[in-house]
């Protein structure tokens, strides 16, 4: 019978049998990478707001929240763009521009609204978008950061020795 026991084992740290050199250098990639996609989200984050903001749209009294505000991010940019819709439909008796007639003097009215709640919603996008980069970005950095500690940590070997009975 064979017994081995924890005073029969022995660890030692031996070197990996493979080179993790490109292991290392991927972690490194990944740190990069991650700081290149936070920088590039804070930068289209700063730009779309600057640029909503340069609009000098205020939010009126009957929308449902930030009423007074500037538009300049994407929870005001959406509430602008639910009450452009609501005001249209109010004007046009709750038809949309495509249930207008040709001829109905509103309809440009409301292809204007259209145009208008368009270019806020694809800020809402681009300020999702941005969000996005930067999430990606930390997660990025943490992935590159595991696997360049992972590749520089050493390798424990625990061998056991057989003892006869």
């Amino acid at each position: 019978m064979i017994d081995i026991t924890a005073s029969d084992t022995a660890a030692a740290v031996e070197p990996p049998t493979r080179s993790l050199g490109p292991v290392k250098v991927v972690g490194i990639l990944g740190i990069l990478a991650g700081i290149v996609l936070i920088v590039a989200g804070i930068v289209v984050w700063i730009v779309v707001s600057s640029q909503l903001r340069a609009e000098n749209i205020t939010i009126p009294d009957d929308a449902m929240a930030f009423q007074g505000q500037t538009v300049a991010g994407p929870f005001t940019a959406y509430v602008q763009a639910d009450i452009i819709q609501h005001h249209a439909l109010a004007l046009s008796d709750g038809k949309t521009y495509a249930e207008l007639d040709m001829d109905d003097p509103v309809r440009a009215t409301l292809m204007n609204a259209s145009f208008l709640r368009a270019s806020l919603f694809t800020s809402v996008v681009s300020f999702g978008v941005a969000f996005f980069a930067m999430g990606m970005g930390i997660l990025s950095i943490l992935f590159g950061w595991a696997l360049h500690r992972l590749a520089s940590a050493p390798v424990v070997v625990k061998r056991a020795r057989l003892a006869d009975a």
